[in-house]
């Protein structure tokens, strides 16, 4: 025999269920919104400073996309390693930097989501049409084919991006507290700045 106010019940818990999904659904939104400016953002810069630009200036594109990637890389590796007792008594002690250590950690898959996969991503893009940049140039200076030229830049600029990011991930999980507390004191100069 069914219990009386037993649908009322179902009802209860699958609302509470669609509500507590619905901050999941904005922030999917949010990083979509985010991935979309950021990759225009930073395209249109590169393709800013890649037009007419010398092998030099798109050298120097590469390695500041594949820095960044790495950069962020390690943070968004450190903020799922760390933990956040540290940084209680560093706030407590109104140590700057602290508290957006704190926020970084209690958002960790948000912050992780954002600097691996959007910043990451991004990097990559930028990186492989820095690559087509460079393959032109370099076909211009050296009598090599194109298909050769191409494969050996994609394949120098991949090793370099996961080499690096290898190292870095080490880098981010033995020292997680020193990492995410400098992405703090980063942060909290933002903050000062902003105030």
């Amino acid at each position: 025999m069914p219990r009386p106010g037993g649908h009322g019940l179902k009802r209860e818990k699958g609302k509470k269920k669609n509500d507590a999904d619905l901050p999941q659904y904005r922030w999917i939104l949010r990083i979509f919104l985010i991935a979309v400016a950021l990759s225009a953002a930073l395209s249109f810069a590169s393709e800013s400073v890649l037009t007419g630009a010398g092998i030099a200036a798109a050298l120097l594109v590469l390695a500041v996309f594949i820095g960044l990637g790495i950069v962020f890389d390690i943070i968004g590796v450190a903020v799922t390693a760390a933990d956040e007792r540290p940084f209680h008594s560093m706030a407590a002690h109104r140590e700057p930097g602290a508290s957006e250590a704190i926020g970084l950690l209690r958002n960790a898959s948000r912050v992780s989501s954002f600097c691996n996969d959007v910043v990451g991503d991004i990097c990559g893009i930028v990186s492989g049409t820095t690559a087509t940049v460079i393959v032109i140039q370099l076909q211009r200076m050296l009598s090599v084919h194109k298909v050769l030229l191409s494969v050996g830049v994609t394949a120098l600029i991949s090793g370099l991006t996961i080499g690096g990011k290898a190292i870095g991930k080490t880098v981010a999980i033995n020292k997680s507290t020193r990492v995410v507390f400098l992405a703090g004191r980063f942060l909290h100069i933002f903050h000062r700045s902003s105030k």
